[in-house]
């Protein structure tokens, strides 16, 4: 699913974004995280969180991180979709049922010399790097935000303490999903399918859905693969949903 397997022995760069939905969908994507961290903890990877934009109660409006080990974007390059999850929600008085959707994108590391990118092709900014509920916790401007005009494409990356590092990471951030993007766009022509630019994060475009009430499951809806153990499946055990092909 983009990417083929050229580069399934690399490290991922994954993000997760909260969908529609406030604290709620927030507050999923903070679930998705941490199975993703608790996974990469079972593999004995190593996970290296790149940004974050995390809420006052803890969710993440956004999260990039990059996760480093033996054949890593092959495991979980298949995860790169619309995530749904349903439950009661814990920010409702009524505990009414809540549906939220988060984005996962999966990005394999690409070595420079593999996809070389502009950099006047891109919009780069710097900040002050901030922590949960938007406060500024640097005094210089080390973050940097890098934006590609043309696909509306943008990263931002405050974890180094210099400029200089974090416009590197960000621009590897880029590189790589614009090589996606591209390899996506050539898959697309080839099958006479017209190409677009953007994922909706909403009912209808999920890859998987997570049922806490009013039953358990998670369910692929590539595969059909259906876990009732649904706390196994945020612990970290992923194996059933990651060793399908593509």
């Amino acid at each position: 699913m983009g990417g083929g397997e050229k580069y399934d022995t690399e490290p991922a760069i994954i993000s997760i974004f909260a969908g529609a939905g406030g604290d709620d969908a927030e507050d999923c994507a903070k679930i998705l995280f941490e199975m993703y961290l608790k996974f990469s903890d079972k593999q004995n990877y190593t996970l290296d969180i790149l940004d974050q934009n995390q809420n006052t109660l803890g969710g993440y409006k956004n999260i990039s991180f990059e996760i480093s080990g033996k054949g890593v974007y092959g495991k979980l390059k298949n995860e790169s979709g619309v995530h749904r999850i349903v439950r009661k929600s814990p920010f409702n008085s009524k505990s009414k049922r809540q549906t939220s959707f988060v984005l996962v994108d999966v990005l394999p590391k690409l070595p420079k010399k593999d996809f070389v990118i502009d950099e006047n092709e891109f919009e780069i900014t710097f900040a002050k790097s901030q922590g949960a509920g938007g406060q500024n916790v640097n005094k210089r401007e080390t973050a940097v935000r890098i934006v590609h005009p043309k696909t509306g494409f943008s990263f931002f990356v405050s974890k180094e303490r210099t400029q200089e590092r974090n416009k590197e990471i960000a621009l590897d951030m880029m590189r790589a999903k614009l090589y996606k993007k591209h390899q996506e766009d050539e898959e697309k022509k080839e099958k006479g399918l017209t190409v677009s630019d953007k994922v909706k994060i909403e009912w209808g475009s999920q890859i998987r859905s997570y049922v806490f009430d009013p039953y358990q499951m998670i369910k692929d809806h590539r595969t059909n693969i259906e876990i009732k153990d649904i706390n196994k499946v945020l612990n970290g055990n992923l194996e059933k949903f990651i060793s399908t092909p593509d």
